[in-house]
This record gives C-alpha cells, sequence and structure tokens, in this order.
C-alpha cells in the first residue's frame, strides 16, 4: 500500500482553513482516495484535552515555552494516534494547523530560541513533515472580523483571537517568513478571495505538486 500524504492548512485568525480543508476532503475522496481531516491542537483524545486548557488562557500566564511544551505534548499524541497510523494505511490527512503555528505563535512572536524551538520540535515530530503546507495568506483586520461573526451569541474570544492588532500583523508576516524561507513545502494562498476560487487555487497547487489521478 502506498504511504498516504500530509497537507498541512497554516494562516491567521479567520482565513479559512477549516472551510478550505473540509473542500479539499471532497475533492481527494473523489479521486477514491481516503481522506483524514484533522486539527491542531487536537486531533485525539488527550490532544483536545490539552487544547481546551490552551485555547482557555490557562497557560499563558506561564509564558510561551510552557506553551510550546504543552503545543508539543499535543503533538505527539496526535502523530502517535492518528496521523501516522492514516499514512501508514496509505490515507491523505488534511491538517489545520500544525509545526509552522508553534514556529510561528510561539516561536517568532514567543521570541523562543530558534535553535530551542528547532530541537523541540524534532523531537516532536520525529521526521513527520508535511509533504504541503498550504499558508492562507489575509490581512488581519479582514482575519479578526470574520472570526468575530462566527462566533456564538455569549461566547468569547479565544486565547490567541484575543490578542492585539499589531500581535497578528506580526503573525501574518511570520508565516510569509516561513513561506519564502521553504518554498519546497510551502505555498501562499490569497485567503481574501471566495472560498471556491481558494478552493480551486489550492487544488491546483495540490495537483500540481502531489502525485493524483491525472484524470481528475
Amino acid at each position: 500500500m502506498p504511504h498516504g500524504r500530509l497537507i498541512t492548512l497554516e494562516g491567521g485568525e479567520g482565513a479559512g482553513k477549516s472551510t478550505l480543508a473540509r473542500n479539499l476532503k471532497e475533492r481527494i475522496e473523489a479521486l477514491g482516495l481516503i481522506v483524514t481531516l484533522t486539527r491542531e491542537p487536537g486531533g485525539s483524545p488527550k490532544a483536545e484535552a490539552i487544547r481546551e486548557v490552551i485555547l482557555s488562557g490557562q497557560v499563558k500566564q506561564h509564558g510561551p515555552f510552557v506553551e510550546a511544551l504543552m503545543f508539543s505534548a499535543a503533538r505527539i499524541d496526535h502523530i502517535d494516534r492518528l496521523i501516522a497510523p492514516a499514512l501508514a494505511r496509505g490515507e491523505w490527512v488534511l491538517c489545520d494547523r500544525f509545526i509552522d503555528s508553534t514556529r510561528v505563535y510561539q516561536g517568532a512572536l514567543g521570541r523562543i530560541e530558534p535553535g530551542l524551538l528547532a530541537e523541540l520540535e524534532a523531537v516532536t515530530i520525529d521526521g513527520l513533515m508535511p509533504d504541503l503546507t498550504l499558508i492562507l495568506d489575509l490581512d488581519p483586520t479582514i482575519g479578526l472580523a470574520r472570526a468575530a461573526r462566527r462566533r456564538a451569541p455569549g461566547e468569547g474570544t479565544d486565547r490567541f483571537e484575543s490578542e492585539t492588532l499589531a500581535f497578528h500583523r506580526r503573525l501574518r508576516k511570520a508565516y510569509l517568513a516561513i513561506a519564502e524561507a521553504e518554498p519546497a513545502r510551502c505555498v501562499v494562498l490569497d485567503a481574501a478571495q471566495p472560498p471556491a476560487l481558494l478552493a480551486q487555487a489550492a487544488w491546483a497547487v495540490i495537483r500540481e505538486r502531489l502525485p493524483v489521478p491525472q484524470t481528475a
């Protein structure tokens, strides 16, 4: 059985990662392939429990390195319980956020020393790198407005949505810097366009970068 493929979706708040992931799942499944749709932090019971703690803001007071450790613990369980077994079965995995979110949120913005963060990442993923990373680029003022509209009445902002606009602008620059540094893995997409056009652009990238049946 052929080894599966890991595609990660990255970007700021409200960029449309979840919507795009669902669209791409349908397109890939139409080719007769099996697709696992997941997210970070989360994707496994233990990782989902850690997600609740992180997004509640309980860890923020302990600093970015402790936050990075929490994300890494969730990622290890996520990989062991879901991602690695799915790939071994030949499935395609679409993951909403992965290593680049840690690199950006806790690394570039949390100012964790790059060498230390790289060592933590190496232990966490144990060589499992995405085959392709789609970075959804969007003006943070638009993204935060989208995030606000999707919240249920009375629901507050999470740990990261509550950060300042300046924070989210630095976040955007950090993602673009990763894309520039790793063009073989990362592709930047304009997330300001309508979801259908964004999905078409993403699908074109997947068809170009990864081996999929050419009849689709």
